[in-house]
């Protein structure tokens, strides 16, 4: 019987919709499994015994960080951890020979890298599943946790109406690979400078399922959910010009009125408070971003639970 592929985690776009509702009911169960639990308890089936996760990071890192720990604990494996500047990466080492000896000893590998080029090149020689923890191309987990804690609170995203406002960035770009998969619609909002990736775009699922406008009250309009990320993120260097282009898509009380009257607000985290959204916003009743980031632990358990096999 000849061995299976190796099963990577890198982008959205690259899985079909049923591998991805697959994973979210995975994340899903399991989180209602450990219902009262103490969060240090291993689940019941521990399927990860035995195994370990080398999480290698170039970025900073919080929730990241601490959910795919949380996660392999809690499906009763370890984990080593380690920063870019720590190992022979920061000196230089090719990312291929690190790919190789880190195949040599740990069961899967979850890398936050700054390019996404690299995380490929990881994964094209790695004898072991690798994940893509956030690139500067793509965050597929966190998008996971999205759309699971819509589902939460709304049931399934098809057709629904998704709005995200604000810069079209890696966490958006992953947004737009599966939304239209899964039958929603993402109507995303930016300033024309900052416009989504066209290779992205045209990767969306469905014809039709993501449009792009130029006014966040267009683009929130009846949505479902209200989605933004900060204006500013690591390694950008244009600061006072994307403040400036920005200000227009704020998220904030008034802009939030336009949307359903259920809708919910989500940031992936962390938030520049008063510069992409209010307070009145991110702390107010609509806001469900502390759900968001702990479902990043029941999405980090499903997506490696897939990758070790488990979840078809």
């Amino acid at each position: 019987m000849s061995p299976q592929p190796i099963r990577h985690f890198l982008d959205l776009w690259r899985l079909d919709a049923a591998t991805i509702r697959a994973i979210l009911e995975e994340a899903r169960r399991r989180k209602a499994a450990r219902a009262g639990w103490t969060r240090g308890r291993a689940d019941a089936d521990a399927p990860a015994a035995g195994r370990t996760l080398a999480m290698v990071f170039e970025k900073t890192s919080t929730r990241t960080r601490f959910s795919f720990d949380a996660a392999m604990r809690q499906l009763g494996g370890s984990v080593i951890i380690a920063n870019a500047m720590d190992m022979q990466l920061g000196r230089g080492e090719p990312v291929e020979d690190t790919a190789r000896v880190l195949s040599r000893m740990v069961d899967a590998v979850m890398i936050r890298a700054h390019r996404h080029d690299d995380l490929e090149r990881f994964a094209q020689v790695a004898d072991v599943p690798v994940i893509n923890g956030l690139t500067d191309r793509s965050h597929p987990c966190q998008v996971l946790a999205d759309i699971l804690t819509i589902e939460e609170q709304g049931g399934s995203i098809a057709d629904k109406i998704l709005a995200w406002v604000g810069d079209g960035n890696n966490v958006c770009a992953s947004l737009i690979h599966a939304v239209g998969k899964l039958g929603g619609v993402l109507r995303i909002a930016c300033p024309a400078d900052y416009h989504p990736d066209l290779h992205d775009l045209a990767r969306a699922g469905n014809a039709g399922s993501v449009q792009i406008v130029h006014d966040a009250r267009e683009a929130v309009a009846g949505a479902d959910c209200v989605l933004t990320d900060t204006w500013v993120s690591m390694g950008d260097t244009d600061h006072d010009a994307r403040i400036a282009a920005f200000e227009p898509f704020q998220v904030d009380e008034a802009l939030m009125s336009q949307a359903h009257p259920d809708a919910i607000f989500l940031h992936c985290l962390p938030a520049h408070r008063g510069e992409e959204v209010t307070d009145a916003v991110i702390d107010g009743p609509c806001s469900r971003v502390f759900d968001e980031a702990e479902n990043r632990i029941h999405v980090q358990k499903a997506v490696l639970a897939w990758c070790f096999g488990g979840v078809c």
